[in-house]
């Protein structure tokens, strides 16, 4: 845990699930309706650090995370999933969270080559 992080230091009520090693908030800058972060209840700013275990839980919580959000809302039709990992990729709270982003039909004129459109200028193929 850490004094200064945004993750470690969340008012409760922001929580809207969890487990033993993760919690769920809604994104406070959505890209969609109900983007959510998968935040790790430990202080560590990489997946690349997470323990084989912490990437099962994760791996489940994430799949109970999709099933709530599609009840929620069935006209979710896909998802984007992802982390930023680094400065360089984008990361700007270094603590790690996962992105999972419900997609919707026609949400965007042309979603080919999703997640590649981190770099604009590869995401057609």
């Amino acid at each position: 845990m850490s004094d200064s992080c945004v993750f470690c230091n969340l008012p409760p009520e922001r929580v809207i699930d969890e487990d033993e090693n993760f919690f769920v908030i809604r994104d406070g800058f959505p890209v969609t309706e109900l983007h959510s972060l998968i935040i790790s209840k430990r202080h560590t700013p990489s997946y690349f650090d997470l323990t084989s275990q912490e990437i099962e839980s994760m791996n489940t919580f994430l799949a109970s995370q999709r099933h709530a959000i599609v009840q929620i809302d069935p006209k979710v039709t896909g998802f984007n999933v992802g982390a930023n990992d680094g400065a360089s990729a984008g990361q700007t709270v270094f603590h790690l969270h996962i992105h999972l982003i419900p997609r919707r039909d026609g949400d965007v004129v042309e979603p080919k080559g999703g997640i590649r459109g981190a770099i604009p200028d590869r995401q057609a193929y």
